[in-house]
């Protein structure tokens, strides 16, 4: 097999995000990419292993926290809404250009809502409003603690809920619902009618090392066959998920070293009831338990799955020792080493609450778990909902001098200094800024490149606001609005 110029590491929405973003810049590439399951987007892409929400900041109170003087801290909710704002400028592009189908196949306009009880928590979503909508990404938003406003937008959540109850929501109409596993799927498709791409399902790395003139050394096993391909590349991606430590792990980079992972599963309940799900038009989020980690925060969500209306709740999290879905209990005890021995300890330690926590999650009854859905529909009855697995994370832990080690709820680009490998670790935002983090990885494993005139006037075809704080923009903000509503059949007021 010809040695490639770039191999990527698993397929999923990130793999496939650079591999499209290097052919359209370097259309003579040559990529080939490796997965160890039979199809992608498998394990975190997967529709119903992620939230869908095309993270944009809306709804996600867990994005906005409040500060120790009261205030609200808007400075991740921004860049995150920064963030998609790109990363649909990408997939504009790529619709515009027929290289991708029917944006229909992939994303939806569905409204973001957020919905909170009791006085501290409707003081702290006016806070949140107060402070986002002063801002042109989020100035469309809307607040009410009206009954029958909050009826008008998710009449299932406020039906039978009593009057005197204090409540409030916020509105966002610009809200979407992402399938990014139909997107995924769609995107590899386009890269496989590429000249110089290959894609190689079933096949695991086992081995990658570096040899001394910086070229990059895989092992690849084909598990149909158990046969072994060897494979040299100048630059090697890591996209794999919660297998992605394993792998940064054995490539022995020293920017890797010190780094852990702590597992988090989930799990989902599906409506049965089409009537109740007709009745639901919206995704609706609410605030997270103590000590939970930010993906479990409860979300009422509408989602539109291969072209069907589903309705979900959740997710509720768990623990397992598995790295992914599809992984093993032992990847846990698999990714000990000596340098990240202090910090997982401690991490372990700082944040035994968190442990806590996913210990009650697993053991819950479907009793308990129905309870927390009547906190956002309180009709639900237990014959309408059935149980489902939903993705695994793994949350980074990383070296901390003061505390040893900490747990980072978020993404993490590990990128070498001669940029000639890169990982990606964590987990949300994720898919939703896959065009923001990868861009990342461009310019620091691509630097050079970056700064040439053929790059420069790509991109900024790629992303009309390339370079460009839309936050900062409301005029080419509101354009770049307007055309991709356009391109992406969405809509925009």
């Amino acid at each position: 097999m010809e040695n490639p110029d770039v191999i990527l590491v698993g397929a999923g929405i990130m793999s496939a995000t650079l591999g499209v973003f290097l052919k359209e810049l370097q259309p003579n590439i040559k990529i080939a990419i490796y997965e160890r399951l039979d199809q992608p987007a498998q394990e975190s892409s997967d529709s119903w292993n992620n939230a869908g929400t095309g993270h944009s900041a809306f709804c996600e109170l867990n994005y906005t926290p409040m500060n120790q003087n009261g205030t609200i801290d808007d400075h991740k909710a921004i860049k995150i809404a920064e963030g998609f704002e790109i990363t649909r400028q990408f997939w504009s592009y790529l619709v515009e250009n027929k290289k991708l189908p029917n944006p229909e196949n992939f994303i939806h306009s569905i409204p973001h809502l957020s919905f909170v009880w009791d006085d501290e928590n409707v003081d702290y979503l006016q806070k949140r409003y107060n402070t986002l909508s002063k801002n042109p990404l989020f100035s469309k938003m809307q607040f009410s603690t009206d009954f029958d406003q909050l009826k008008s937008w998710m009449p299932l959540v406020m039906q039978n809920r009593s009057r005197a109850e204090k409540v409030a929501a916020t509105y966002m109409p610009l809200g979407t619902d992402v399938n990014f596993g139909s997107l995924t799927k769609s995107m590899f498709d386009y890269l496989q009618r590429q000249d110089g791409v290959t894609i190689h399902y079933n096949h695991e790395v086992k081995k990658i090392r570096q040899n001394d003139d910086s070229i990059w050394r895989l092992k690849i096993k084909n598990l149909s066959d158990d046969s072994k391909i060897k494979l040299s590349s100048k630059f090697v991606f890591i996209g794999a998920g919660g297998g992605s430590l394993l792998l940064l792990e054995k490539a022995n980079v020293k920017e890797g070293e010190g780094f852990g992972g702590f597992p988090v599963s989930g799990q989902w309940l599906k409506c049965n009831n089409e009537e109740i799900i007709k009745e639901h038009q919206v995704k609706v989020y609410g605030k997270a338990s103590v000590g939970a980690p930010p993906m479990s925060v409860p979300h009422l969500d509408t989602r539109i799955i291969n072209g069907k209306k589903e309705l979900l709740f959740g997710p509720y999290a768990g623990f397992s020792t598995k790295f992914l879905k599809n992984g093993s209990y032992l990847d846990l005890i698999k990714s000990l080493e000596f340098d990240n021995l202090i910090p997982m300890l401690s991490a372990g330690w700082h944040n035994i609450p968190l442990t806590k926590y996913l210990i009650e999650q697993v053991l819950q009854s479907d009793e308990k778990r129905m309870e927390a859905l009547r906190d956002y529909f309180p009709d639900a009855r237990q014959e309408d909902w059935e149980l489902l697995e939903a993705g695994q994370r793994v949350q980074v832990i990383k070296k901390d001098e003061k505390e040893g080690g900490t747990l980072e709820f978020g993404t993490e680009i590990i990128a070498t200094q001669d940029g000639t490998l890169a990982c990606l670790l964590g987990a949300s935002p994720g898919a939703s800024t896959a065009v923001s983090i990868m861009l990342d990885v461009l310019n620091k494993c691509f630097a050079s490149e970056m700064k040439t005139t053929i790059w420069q006037e790509k991109l900024k075809l790629i992303i009309p606001s390339f370079g460009i704080l839309l936050n900062d923009n409301p005029k080419l903000l509101l354009q770049i609005r307007s055309h991709n509503a356009t391109v992406l059949h969405l809509k925009n007021d």
